[in-house]
């Protein structure tokens, strides 16, 4: 039988950095199938042993790494045939942990003598722009390029999933709040299915030879503003909710009045990115590039939101619910 292109990571090492956060699942999950022997490295470790089981006996294996230093790094990519980094943060030593420093990381797969290097970026990253989070991410593609030129580079839109922390969070609280404050409620996203971009990087390590030295925008079928997304999540929740499209002006505000505390709803930078979108620009290549057809949030939405609906999934879609 011949051998499918799938089939090319059967029994490699992939080694997966900041693999045991929500992406990090849904990847192991798409290369386990694959036949791939994965290695899950991250700070805590054992964040991940819930990924153990999706293996066979001795396919998952499980390290300590700190990716600010080099003799970390260096013993967990020894052996690796490819590597993907999914490090990312929002506070800390950002220019460590996803801005010059993955250079490091890059040097280190090469090295390491991985023949395949996939590094998650995200989409609309900037370098000139005054959030840390969205300048780091662009010097960190950089340092990238320059270290591993056969590098791909993906930048995921907002990612959604049965377990993310964006979407489900907004129909935990549509559930219980009659009127939900939006903030950016003219923002544009377009969101794409977790499980896609897995599928996408695992093209990517599959092929290196045709998808390497590349940057790829991976972005949902649909563009919806803030404003729609909690509407939508409503009506799958089968609630009746009166939504309060806050003034960019006033957002702000909240941002920079709140941001600060613990649990605040949104702080400055986040409102900023949020205010930004999260949009293929269409000047580089798509996921269907790395031959994955999207999947659309509907397809999953109704489904999703039935623990949120008045009765859980005894209770029917009415609109009048409280």
């Amino acid at each position: 039988m011949s051998k499918r292109p799938t089939d090319s990571l059967a029994g490699k090492i992939v080694t997966v950095l900041g693999g045991s956060g929500f992406v990090g699942k849904h990847l192991a999950q798409e290369l386990l199938a694959r036949g791939a022997r994965l290695r899950i490295a991250s700070r805590n470790p054992r964040k991940a042993y819930a990924i153990k089981p999706l293996g066979n006996l001795g396919q998952v294996q499980f390290a300590r790494v700190d990716v600010t230093k080099a003799d970390s790094l260096a013993a967990v990519l020894a052996g690796s045939d490819a590597v993907v980094n999914l490090v990312g943060a929002f506070a800390g030593d950002l220019d460590a942990l996803q801005g010059k420093g993955v250079g490091r990381i890059a040097a280190a797969a090469k090295a390491a003598g991985a023949g395949a290097f996939v590094h998650v970026s995200a989409l609309g990253v900037d370098a000139e722009s005054d959030v840390a989070y969205s300048r780091t991410k662009a010097e960190g593609e950089e340092a990238v390029r320059a270290a591993f030129p056969g590098a791909t580079i993906v930048r995921p839109s907002l990612m959604f999933g049965p377990d993310d922390k964006f979407v489900m969070m907004f129909g935990d609280l549509i559930s219980r709040m009659p009127v939900m404050p939006v903030f950016a409620p003219d923002a544009k996203l377009q969101p794409v299915f977790v499980d896609d971009v897995a599928e996408a990087i695992g093209n990517a390590l599959a092929d290196p030879a045709v998808h390497g030295g590349k940057t790829f925008e991976l972005a949902g079928p649909e563009v919806i503003t803030m404003l729609e997304l909690n509407e939508r999540i409503a009506e799958a929740e089968g609630r009746s909710r009166h939504f309060a499209a806050l003034p960019d002006g006033v957002s702000s505000l909240i941002a920079a009045t709140t941001g600060w505390l613990p649990g605040a709803p949104i702080t400055t930078d986040q409102f900023k990115l949020l205010k930004a979108g999260s949009v293929a620009g269409g000047t580089a290549p798509g996921i269907a590039d790395l031959g994955v057809s999207p999947r659309p949030l509907g397809l999953f939405l109704d489904r999703w939101m039935t623990q949120f609906r008045k009765h859980g999934r005894f209770g029917a879609k009415d609109p009048s619910a409280a």
